[in-house]
C-alpha cells in the first residue's frame, strides 16, 4: 500500500462545531490564550486553567466526527494512512482512524505535572484539583502549551519523510514546529492542500490546491485518489 500522510489542523474540527484554537482577535472561547495555555498560567492560576480545559473537554466529548474525519478513516482500505494532527480532540480516533499522532496532546487524557510522558485516560469530563499522578504531582491536561516542547515532532517528521502522498487539511502553516513538517515530505511526493485559502507554499513542488472547506475538500480528494479525477 502507498503511504498517505495527512496533517490536519483546526479547520477539520471546526466543521464538527469546535472553535479554532486562536481566533483572529487572539482569544480562545473569550480567554486570552496566554492566560490558559502556558506553563506560567498554570503556575499562576491552576484552577482557572483546569476549569478552562474541563469545559473544552466537555465540548469535545459532545462533538461528533464529521464526514471529513470519516472519509480519512475509510481511506485506510486503500492506503497506509498516517494522520498527524495539531488538534487536541479525539475525533479522528472516534471516526475510525487507527494511526493518529497528536502533536499537541489529546484533551481526553491527563498528564503528570512533572513527567510529560506519564499520561492517563480521564474518566468522565473533568480533572479535579487534588487528583495526583503516581509521583504525587497534580494532574493537568495532556496538552502542549505555548513555550513547551512538542514531544512527538520527531516522530511526525519521520512519518512525513516516508510519504508517497501528502495531504494538508485546515491549517495555515503558521504554528511551528508543526508548520515545518512539510519540509520533510519528499520533493517528488504530490502534496494536496485542502483549505479555502491556500497557504504560501510556492517554494514547494507538486502542490495540488483544493480550495474548499475540510469536509467537501476531503470528499473531492477521495474522488481524485480513487477515481483519478
Amino acid at each position: 500500500m502507498m503511504k498517505l500522510v495527512v496533517l490536519t489542523g483546526a479547520g477539520i474540527s471546526a466543521e464538527s462545531g469546535l472553535k479554532t484554537f486562536r481566533d483572529s482577535d487572539g482569544l480562545w472561547e473569550g480567554y486570552n490564550v496566554y492566560d490558559v495555555a502556558t506553563p506560567e498560567a498554570w503556575e499562576r492560576n491552576p484552577e482557572l486553567v483546569q476549569e478552562f480545559y474541563n469545559e473544552r473537554r466537555r465540548q469535545v466529548l459532545a462533538a461528533k466526527p464529521n464526514r471529513g474525519h470519516e472519509i480519512l478513516a475509510e481511506l485506510e482500505a486503500y492506503f497506509d494512512v498516517e494522520i498527524i494532527t495539531q488538534n487536541i480532540d479525539d475525533l479522528h480516533e472516534r471516526a475510525g482512524s487507527t494511526k493518529v499522532t497528536h502533536l499537541h496532546g489529546v484533551i481526553t487524557r491527563s498528564q503528570s505535572d512533572i513527567r510529560v510522558d506519564v499520561t492517563y485516560p480521564i474518566e468522565g469530563t473533568e480533572i479535579k484539583m487534588g487528583e495526583l499522578c503516581e509521583y504525587g504531582s497534580q494532574l493537568r491536561p495532556h496538552v502542549v502549551w505555548f513555550g513547551e516542547a512538542v514531544p512527538m515532532i520527531e516522530v511526525a517528521a519521520r512519518i512525513c519523510s516516508s510519504a508517497d502522498i501528502f495531504v494538508l487539511i485546515g491549517t495555515s502553516l503558521a504554528v511551528y514546529p508543526a508548520a515545518g513538517l512539510i519540509d520533510f515530505i519528499p520533493v517528488s511526493t504530490p502534496k494536496y492542500i485542502i483549505d479555502p485559502v491556500t497557504p504560501n507554499v510556492k517554494r514547494y513542488q507538486n502542490i495540488i490546491s483544493i480550495e474548499k472547506q475540510a469536509v467537501s475538500g476531503v470528499a473531492e480528494l477521495k474522488d481524485i485518489l480513487l477515481n483519478g479525477r
